[in-house]
């Protein structure tokens, strides 16, 4: 067993676990963070995206030993206050799930795209760079209507604040 410590949506967690636990075993089993989904088992869904270190990667493919001493976000931690992030109230506005399996990674990674690429994402932007999530419900539209909504939303907050 290996002693794992990191943070998790802002506070310090530690937990034994065997060397070959993956992080989406660890934090669903481990912590009882349940948002973030086990899908695939092959890492080609994208519903266990997770922000480590502020990027986001899937978690199950990466060992609970291997995010030891990281920073890590779930879907859990985005809404702050009571408050949804700006990408989870769009998701709910733009209709952007319907079953809600794939939404958890699905919203990960569009904070990771709008963090990394900023605002006034196009259609083709957001399409390839959602490739690896999976979505059998939606066809993408409203996923893609919501990602645009909240970059847009998000780089009016960081002007207002500037």
């Amino acid at each position: 067993m290996t002693k794992v410590v990191m943070t998790v949506n802002g506070r310090q967690v530690s937990g034994d676990c065997e060397d070959r636990t993956l992080l989406v075993n660890f934090l669903r089993d481990g912590l009882g963070l349940t948002g973030t989904h086990v899908g695939c088992d092959t890492s080609q869904c994208g519903a266990c995206v997770v922000h480590m270190d502020g990027k986001s990667v899937k978690s199950c493919s990466i060992l609970a030993a291997q995010a030891a001493g990281a920073t890590i976000t779930t879907i859990e931690g985005l809404a702050q206050g009571g408050e949804l992030h700006p990408v989870q109230a769009a998701f709910k506005a733009h209709h952007g799930l319907q079953c809600g399996f794939c939404t958890p990674g699905m919203v990960m990674t569009a904070v990771d795209m709008i963090n990394r690429l900023g605002p006034n994402l196009d259609e083709k932007t957001v399409r390839e760079n959602l490739e690896g999530n999976i979505c059998r419900c939606t066809g993408y539209h409203n996923i893609v209507k919501a990602i645009q909504a909240a970059s847009a939303e998000m780089a009016g907050v960081r002007q207002a604040a500037e």
